[in-house]
């Protein structure tokens, strides 16, 4: 009986055995198929992937370069607004000029002789009209044309950049709250709005970061009466100067018109927004571009109070509002789904740029947080301003592309100077005005003129307030200041100028 039941299961077990290999092999298939496949589409993966590894990320044609038979404006004027976006746009025709071993036309300083009107002795090189070549100019000025054109080519593109008199009234007040006067006094922003008289002093220096902040780089009279005949006057002469005005709420629909217009590349219009500004919400913190910050309580603003620093600023609302329209004209001109589809590609662009170049997914970092301090940007005010970290493991063309385009403004201008001025040297005698040698690649006569002690007068960055001197405004300058950022701000003593 138990040899029945052992031959029993002896013959389940070979039928087991007979069907089990069916299902075996029908797996076996299965899985080599899965495999083979897995390991074709591997194979193109990785050959599609070494191609794009071997295709520079900056390429030698800068991305887009094709803009039919125009010719590249090589000769260009940037008028830099104060709290526009302008630093960031300043960056671009660094990154141009670097890229391309153009000659820029430079303060003595950071800026030239700002708040004062531009005179072309204030560019370092300059010995008489059109004496030096030179291809760029986009430092801070009060822009005055006719000194201008003293050293500018006759077909120099000049353009320049606005904003809505509200919010860069919000970023002048979070900068310049130590240095203008009118903005120390007032206990925030929106008590400065209600009552702006009883804090503004036109004689004060500085305070002309708190009223009609476009008019004066502009060059004109920012504390006039307002009248639609003088806003109208204004306006006309800012339309005979500027070929383009930028919009900086619309930043990216601007680098389009300013890309077609100056027939450049797609990659010399891609940038990281620079100065962008920290917030901190009670639930943490974040950060956000200038425009789109969450005020702190100092900047806090009601509706009523947004309304009175329209009127307050009755020059640049009138300014913005005037060509806010006809840029908008510009891009009816150009096509709006023509401009739609070359917005979508320079964002895109960029986003490929940040994931490439940025740390932490291409996000600002606080200053104290970038481990090179030669890329820190310059502090002050009642904010943070953010910077950047490049990826680590960059090879080396691609480190220094990406680098150009987060390297503050400050430190750029200093590398710059260096490059077109390698022989200049500091002026020992009484730490006045340095020496300016017109010499370098770029001027075409004698390298020993240079500017007279005490030529440079008041308001430059570079350590040249001179003692002594009065202000556009009457008020003396002093020599130096304990504290370094005000210094700065200033444009005295012997740090650095302002980046924005």
């Amino acid at each position: 009986m138990a040899f029945k039941r052992r031959a029993r299961r002896m013959r389940l077990g070979l039928g087991r055995y007979r069907v089990g290999p069916m299902w075996l092999w029908k797996a076996l298939l299965v899985f080599v198929a899965i495999a083979f496949a897995g390991q074709l589409l591997g194979v193109i993966f990785n050959k599609s992937l070494q191609q794009d590894r071997s295709r520079p990320l900056f390429s030698s044609d800068g991305q887009g370069s094709s803009l039919g038979s125009c010719r590249p404006h090589s000769h260009v004027m940037f008028l830099k607004t104060h709290k526009t976006a302008s630093s960031t746009v300043l960056n671009m025709l660094y990154r141009y000029g670097e890229e391309r071993d153009l000659c820029f036309a430079l303060p003595l300083g950071y800026q030239f002789g700002y708040p004062l009107p531009f005179n072309a002795h204030r560019v370092k090189g300059y010995r008489g009209p059109h004496v030096a070549e030179f291809s760029i100019m986009g430092n801070h000025m009060r822009f005055n044309k006719p000194e201008v054109e003293k050293v500018m080519p006759v077909d120099t593109f000049y353009f320049s950049i606005m904003r809505d008199p509200v919010a860069l009234a919000e970023s002048s007040y979070a900068y310049y709250k130590a240095v203008a006067p009118a903005f120390k006094k007032a206990k925030g922003l929106g008590d400065f709005a209600d009552n702006p008289r009883k804090y503004y002093d036109p004689r004060l220096r500085n305070n002309h970061y708190a009223r009609n902040l476009l008019w004066f780089d502009f060059g004109l009279d920012h504390n006039a009466n307002f009248s639609t005949t003088l806003a109208r006057r204004g306006e006309a002469a800012v339309r005979r100067a500027f070929k383009l005005i930028l919009v900086s709420e619309h930043f990216d629909q601007s680098m389009v018109l300013l890309r077609h217009a100056l027939c450049w590349p797609l990659d010399a219009v891609v940038s990281f927004s620079l100065n962008a500004r920290q917030q901190k919400p009670s639930g943490g913190s974040s950060w956000v571009g200038k425009a789109a910050a969450a005020q702190p309580p100092a900047l806090a603003l009601t509706d009523d109070q947004r309304l009175k620093l329209r009127e307050w600023n009755a020059l640049d609302w009138h300014l913005y509002q005037a060509f806010n329209r006809s840029f908008w004209n510009e891009v009816d001109r150009f096509g709006r789904t023509r401009m739609d589809q070359e917005v979508a590609l320079l964002r895109t662009r960029r986003e490929v740029l940040a994931r490439a170049c940025l740390r932490d997914g291409g996000r600002p970092v606080e200053a104290s947080r970038i481990r090179d301090k030669t890329i820190r940007p310059f502090q002050s005010g009642l904010v943070k301003i953010l910077g950047y970290e490049l990826q680590p493991g960059l090879d080396n063309a691609t480190h220094q592309a990406c680098l150009r385009m987060i390297r503050p403004e400050i430190q750029y201008k200093d590398l710059l100077d260096a490059r077109q001025f390698p022989r200049a040297a500091p002026q020992a005698a009484q730490a006045q005005a340095p020496a300016i040698p017109a010499g370098g690649a770029y001027v075409r006569k004698d390298p020993s003129s240079q500017l007279r002690t005490g030529e440079l007068g008041v308001g430059e960055g570079g350590g040249l307030g001179v003692g002594g001197r009065t202000g556009e405004d009457g008020s003396r300058l002093s020599r130096s200041n304990n504290n370094n950022n005000q210094t700065l701000l200033r444009g005295g003593g012997g740090g650095k100028g302002r980046i924005r």
